[in-house]
Order: structure tokens, then sequence, then C-alpha cells
């Protein structure tokens, strides 16, 4: 990817209710500093003005979010329906995100599950950043889970922060990672953080709304990264990803950093678990979310 201007915006899917675009590295999603000079939001203004919706602070629903130095697969309801029946595959767990990440450090298992608790970290001057339990100054962490598969070992010359944390915690932080993974030396810096939203699937009640974007970490687009060693194929695992059955929420309490069975492949999906009624609270929270979206700005 080059880096972000206001007229170089990737779109990879499109509807008549969503919006998959290809965010570029350090781009803010929107923000009403008028220092920022350019967001996502500036982006989709100025490629799609017929768009945008002036009932809502900033003109588009942003279904989720990416960190500022995080690329990738960010999805845009066009419509407030649209924003809701995303909001509850979130809500839901039923929502499908694969990452591609260059980390500092051999990974020894090809497969691993990282299940620790992250919450905000209230260490004075560090409240802008996440943590995991255990940690001093842990607030309110709640379960997580990371699956972690290696795809190559190489080298390289010269980030809410879930991967970031847990990747950081595992002893691998993430390669240009400046809040949770110090480089040792100025040379070691890369031009970017190498974290990327590579691929994504909201099953909504209207439309499976899925993408997959190209991987930004070729040595054709980036020459400090040298590959050597495959270990797993990433269109077999994109092959693996399209054909495994929508999530569920599940229960169960793995260890922090255990071996991972492998990820769900094709097969019949199995029966979808009793769905209680939605609750007063939670048709509240709901509510409360899409309300967000029809804030008028701060004078």
């Amino acid at each position: 990817m080059e880096p972000g201007s206001v007229e170089n915006l990737c779109v990879v899917y499109r509807s008549r209710d969503f919006l998959v675009v290809n965010k570029h590295w350090d781009v803010r999603i929107d923000s009403k500093a008028w220092w920022e000079t350019l967001t996502l939001q500036k982006q989709l203004r100025h490629r799609f003005p017929e768009l945008a919706d002036p009932d809502t602070c900033y003109g588009f629903r942003f279904c989720h979010q990416l960190d500022f130095s995080t690329s990738g697969a960010l999805c845009v309801a066009l419509n407030k329906a649209a924003a809701g029946s995303a909001y509850r595959c979130f809500k839901d767990r039923r929502v499908t995100k694969a990452y591609l990440a260059l980390v500092r450090g051999h990974v020894q298992e090809s497969r691993m599950t990282i299940s620790y608790a992250i919450g905000k970290n209230s260490t004075e001057g560090r409240t802008h950043t996440m943590c995991i339990e255990g940690t001093q100054g842990c607030e309110n962490p709640k379960p997580s889970l990371t699956e972690l598969v290696v795809l190559e070992h190489g080298l390289y010359a010269g980030r809410t922060h879930q991967l970031r944390v847990h990747c950081s915690a595992l002893g691998h932080p993430i390669v240009g990672d400046q809040t949770y993974g110090q480089a040792s030396s100025q040379e070691d810096q890369p031009f970017r953080m190498m974290l990327h939203a590579f691929y994504l699937r909201i099953p909504t009640c209207t439309e499976c709304v899925e993408a997959c974007t190209l991987d930004p970490f070729v040595p054709t687009l980036d020459a400090c990264w040298s590959p050597h060693t495959l270990v797993q194929p990433l269109d077999k695992l994109v092959q693996v990803l399209r054909a495994a059955p929508d999530p569920n929420p599940t229960e169960g309490d793995p260890r922090p950093c255990s071996p991972s069975t492998p990820l769900p492949g094709p097969g019949r999906p199995p029966p979808p678990p009793a769905k209680l009624p939605e609750t007063e609270a939670q048709r509240a929270s709901c509510l409360k979310w899409l309300s967000e979206w029809t804030l008028e700005p701060d004078n």
C-alpha cells in the first residue's frame, strides 16, 4: 500500500447497504481536531459525497474500529438499519476477522491460542494503553482470545489493541509497534506498524459482507522484509476462512497460551445454540449504540 491521501481510498466490497475499504496505516477513522489533515471520513466524503448522511456526526457509520497505525479491511454501514444489523453480528460474536502481522522473534509453535484477559491500564503515563490481567494497574479485564497461525519466518531490517497486547505478552511484539514493543535501536524502526486487517466477514441478516485485501507484507512492496521459510501458504488459510461456518458465541476458559486445534475447515456447520429472547438491557444497549451515529457534532 502507498501512503494514504484523500484521493487514493481503496474499496474492496460495495453493496447497497455496506462498504468495506482498505484503510491506510497511520490514518484515523474520524476526528474533530483541526490538525488532522487526513482521516478515513475525509477520504469517504471525497470519494462518495452522495453517500454521506447529514444526520450523523461524521457522515458515515463505521461498524467497528481499527487503530490509527493499523491498516486493512474496515466496514462502513450506509444506513441506520444496516448499522444495527452489523452491530448484532459483532455483539453475538459472529464476525470473522483475520489479521496479518510481522512480529519480532520466531514463534516456535505453528499454531497457538492466546487467551489473556485484557483491561485498561490505569498506570500514570500509560492510561492510553491496554494490558493483560495480573499486571499492575489493569482495570476491568475482559476475556480475549487470539488464534495465532505462523505463515512465514524471515528477517526485517529496518498493534481494542488486542493483537498488539497479546503478541507483546507472548514475547513477540509487532514490528513497528511503538506502544507495546520498542525497537532495540533507531536503525530498527520501520516506516509503519506491521499490523494489517486482512480478512473480514460479517454475516448480517440481509447479506454476508465478506472482503479480503492484498497482503501488504511482501518483498515487492517492502524491500526490508526478507522471508526465508514458508510454514503455511496464505491462500490456503484464506480458503479455510471462507469455508468455515460462521462462528457462534462459545464458552470455555482456555489456558493463557496453549497449542491450538486447527482452524475450522469445510464441513457441515454445527447446529446453532438456542437463542434467548433479547432482554430490555440488551435492547437499551443496542439503541444507545445506534444513537451514537446520530449525534450532532460539537460546536
